[in-house]
């Protein structure tokens, strides 16, 4: 079972709650079956309020496998967002005239037998996940650091569906609970007894004459296979340092490829960025007497940033920082120079919004690699391998790697993760990741989670 068809059951069970909900509710509010009138009155309108539910349940990231336990921050996820959707149902119903149903006491009860059935639902996914449904069992072929790595990963994760039947290696590391086979003779038999559905390759196997004949036997038994770094990509989201040299470029940077959905992200970057802008230039001035009441200093912080191909701009931020002293050093947790009102503007991501101007200019894009520095990319450049490969594209006003739940400062470890993720989506940008990303920045807006 795929991360896509996990997910697919997982919507799929939403979407069946939504509407049984409704049907309870009916029943609840007029304790009998609704009639086929009173059904259809309330199916048009809810379904519409349901589209975006399921919006908002998807930025609120109640579709990331990796959160699929029911812990305290599922539970967090799952009531925001059902006050959320509960406020903009209230204010559809009473803002559309069109409709002839005003469901106060409906809506009412509807959000109570919602939230049971949800959550039962939810609970009974994730039992089914970690026990019930099936796993994609997975051979791993050599042992290195990152399979190392891996192996921990699904370990600490068993809703992710994998589970590691065995590692062929000459080596005697152990690695938790996973068999350890020396040698790929019996490679058939152990595939076939194990059920497995795909084999992961930590190395080519053009290296070995015997492991290479063992997989060729194997043909008939229609597993795939996949190499480890690939595995790792598709499960993290991001590309393993490990496997970075000038051939990875060359093979995954399909450039060529990229220049009509480039050319697609151009126009939509333009359309969106005169939208922001209408929307929000007569609350400019507002913002503008703000920062000027509580500190001395310019309104808009201009400082210059690596674009494309690393050449120099000038990205604009509303100033968050007070100007006096102000070494304009990397930003630390909770630094001193952010004022009070920098500090919501930056949690709001209010302070980015003259950046709409280096997108209408074309310097910045809204999705892509964090812009940097120039003298930081040069001094990261020397101590990380491609470093400055990440500016192959556009820099972006949010990126995959801003999403990805991790604050990654301006540090060599940091900014070596910072790199993964931006190499990931360089490699699989598209409009549907474009769009994801967009998504979930919204609920980082909408959670103040930014810094």
């Amino acid at each position: 079972m795929n991360h896509k068809l996990k997910k697919f059951i997982l919507l799929g069970g939403d979407i069946a709650i939504l509407y049984f909900s409704l049907y309870l509710t009916l029943f609840i509010r007029y304790w009998q079956a609704p009639t086929l009138d009173l059904w259809e009155s309330h199916f048009i309108p809810f379904s519409i309020i349901f589209v975006v539910w399921i919006l908002i349940f998807y930025i609120a990231g109640l579709y990331n496998l990796h959160l699929a336990v029911n812990n305290a921050n599922f539970f967090k996820l799952t009531f925001r967002s059902l006050a959320i959707s509960s406020f903009i149902s209230l204010a559809f119903f009473y803002l559309t005239p069109q409709i002839t149903i005003a469901p106060k006491r409906n809506l009412l009860i509807y959000i109570i037998v919602f939230i049971i059935l949800f959550t039962l639902w939810r609970r009974l996914y994730n039992i089914l996940l970690k026990s019930h449904l099936p796993k994609n069992n997975i051979a791993i072929i050599g042992i290195n650091n990152l399979a190392e790595e891996l192996i921990k990963e699904l370990s600490q994760k068993p809703h992710l569906g994998y589970k590691i039947a065995f590692v062929v290696s000459d080596k005697d590391n152990s690695i938790g609970n996973v068999p350890i086979i020396k040698g790929a003779d019996n490679l058939y038999e152990l595939i076939k007894e194990k059920n497995i559905d795909t084999i992961v390759l930590t190395s080519s196997p053009n290296e070995s004459d015997e492991l290479r004949s063992s997989l060729f036997k194997c043909l008939p038994l229609k597993i795939n296979y996949i190499s480890l770094p690939h595995f790792y990509e598709n499960l993290t989201g991001k590309i393993p340092i490990e496997s970075l040299n000038k051939m990875w470029f060359l093979e995954n940077l399909n450039e060529g490829n990229k220049k009509w959905s480039d050319l697609f992200k151009r126009i939509y970057d333009i359309i969106l960025a005169l939208i922001i802008l209408f929307i929000t230039i007569i609350f400019w001035p507002i913002i503008a007497l703000v920062i000027k009441l509580e500190s001395k200093g310019p309104i808009f912080f201009k400082q210059d940033r690596a674009g494309l191909n690393n050449e120099p701009f000038k990205m604009i931020k509303f100033r968050s920082m007070t100007s006096n002293g102000n070494d304009f050093a990397p930003t630390i947790k909770n630094d001193k120079r952010i004022t009070k009102i920098g500090s919501m503007l930056r949690k709001t991501r209010i302070d980015e919004l003259p950046q709409v101007i280096n997108i209408l200019k074309g310097e910045m894009s809204f999705v892509g690699p964090r812009p940097e520095r120039p003298e930081l990319i040069k001094e990261l450049g020397k101590q990380i391998p491609f470093y400055h490969e990440r500016t192959l594209i556009k820099p972006g006003a949010t990126g995959w790697d801003q999403v990805s739940g991790e604050y990654h400062s301006p540090s060599y470890d940091d900014s070596l993760k910072k790199l993964q993720y931006d190499l990931f989506y360089i490699k699989n940008r598209s409009f549907y990741l474009d769009l994801s990303i967009i998504l979930k920045t919204i609920a980082t807006v909408l959670s103040r989670g930014g810094r």
